[in-house]
């Protein structure tokens, strides 16, 4: 299963549709085509989308968004899902629509979830359920262009909820049977949990060219786990092995770089085998700039991303968008009456500007604090004694 879009209507604090393109919407260059996943015919998908804004611009709202819909096809029960807090504030009454456009086996499907909060009248606990779902499919061979990807008005129902699928739990989508049937699956690694909490995740045998790459005075790092037992052995070069018990005392020895690159590295490798997802918001965190480049460059070389699998990261960093040559792989965020977000392709038109000037210079409007608002901030340090 490939994801080609994704789109999100109703969503609390939202001031308009969400949607998320992973199709190459501008024109693909021979050039290009080392950056990208050739999904079926002249349809490519990104292999690195990113998501930039200010602080408080909702980076990380829309990062959450992401995953759940993500999760939302690999199976998961909608109020299990850790990123559904995204729908908190959804009032009494109100539906949040999720359309998936996917591609599987020559087919290309749009997967429609009608959503809505439920208050419990004894205890009033709140849970999530679909209340309509619908999945339509149509033979890829029948798009000629990018634009008739995602129409659906001549295509066939699938299935439909409550008439194919019956006896569904109120909060799993019919997703779980299509991937049954079908024997697919999208595989998702979201690390957005671990933004606030840096403790290493991943544990196993590393190979050694990833730990000579984070820190070279690694010699080896070692890890098992027997139920609730670690044993985890960790030696440096020209020195005594040190053995702990619980992953949380290597904060003692490496540094929060090392810890970060292990998981999001070892995440990645996952992602690779699999063609999966992998979501890390504030991608800078933690890291220097060199490893961030790589990480970023990894995801769009061929010769390492065989699978075409995407990274979709959130970052402060405007010197990462210049990894780029297209601007379809680029989100601008703003909250302003609202989140949105805006395709850098449908504001700069030109591919060949260097983006991060561009988007240092407030030429796309709200990229940087305000004049206004630094001058006020000035003016009441002044005052303060």
């Amino acid at each position: 299963m490939k994801i080609l879009r994704l789109s999100m209507s109703g969503l609390p604090n939202f001031k308009e549709e969400l949607s998320v393109d992973f199709v190459a919407q501008q024109r693909v260059d021979d050039d290009d085509m080392e950056q990208l996943y050739n999904v079926f015919s002249n349809i490519y998908t990104s292999q690195a989308l990113s998501v930039i804004g200010i602080n408080a611009s909702g980076k990380t709202t829309i990062l959450k968004a992401i995953s759940f819909a993500i999760n939302l096809l690999g199976n998961q029960p909608l109020n299990n899902i850790y990123s559904k807090e995204i729908l908190d504030d959804l009032g009494d009454g109100q539906n949040v629509v999720f359309t998936a456009c996917f591609y599987h086996d020559d087919i290309i499907y749009e997967l429609n979830t009608v959503i809505k909060k439920t208050i419990h009248s004894v205890d009033g606990s709140e849970r999530l359920v679909i209340v309509d779902e619908t999945l339509w499919s149509k033979q890829s061979c029948r798009v000629k262009t990018k634009k008739g990807i995602f129409e659906f008005k001549e295509s066939d129902l699938s299935i439909r909820r409550n008439q194919d699928e019956q006896f569904l739990p109120d909060d799993v989508s019919i997703i779980i049977s299509f991937n049954k049937k079908n024997d697919t699956k999208v595989s998702l690694y979201d690390m957005s949990q671990l933004t606030d909490y840096n403790i290493l995740n991943v544990l196993g045998r590393y190979p050694k060219e990833m730990l000579t790459f984070l820190d070279p005075s690694i010699d080896y790092l070692r890890c098992k786990r027997d139920g609730k037992e670690f044993d985890i052995r960790l030696k440096f070069f020209d020195k005594e092995e040190i053995q702990v018990n619980q992953p949380r005392v290597l904060n003692r020895y490496l540094s929060s770089g090392t810890i970060k690159g292990l998981n999001v590295f070892m995440e990645a490798v996952f992602a690779f085998v699999e063609g999966g997802y992998l979501v890390v918001d504030e991608l800078e965190n933690h890291f220097n700039k060199e490893i961030v480049s790589t990480l970023i460059r990894l995801f769009m070389d061929k010769n390492v991303n065989r699978s075409g699998a995407v990274l979709i990261y959130s970052t402060h960093y405007s010197e990462l968008l210049d990894h780029f040559d297209r601007n379809d792989s680029i989100y601008i965020v703003k909250n302003r009456g609202g989140i949105f977000a805006t395709k850098l392709s449908d504001l700069l038109k030109r591919n060949d500007m260097k983006k991060s000037e561009v988007y240092d210079s407030d030429f796309l409007d709200g990229t940087v604090p305000s004049y206004e608002s630094y001058i006020a901030l000035k003016k009441v340090l002044m005052t303060m004694k």
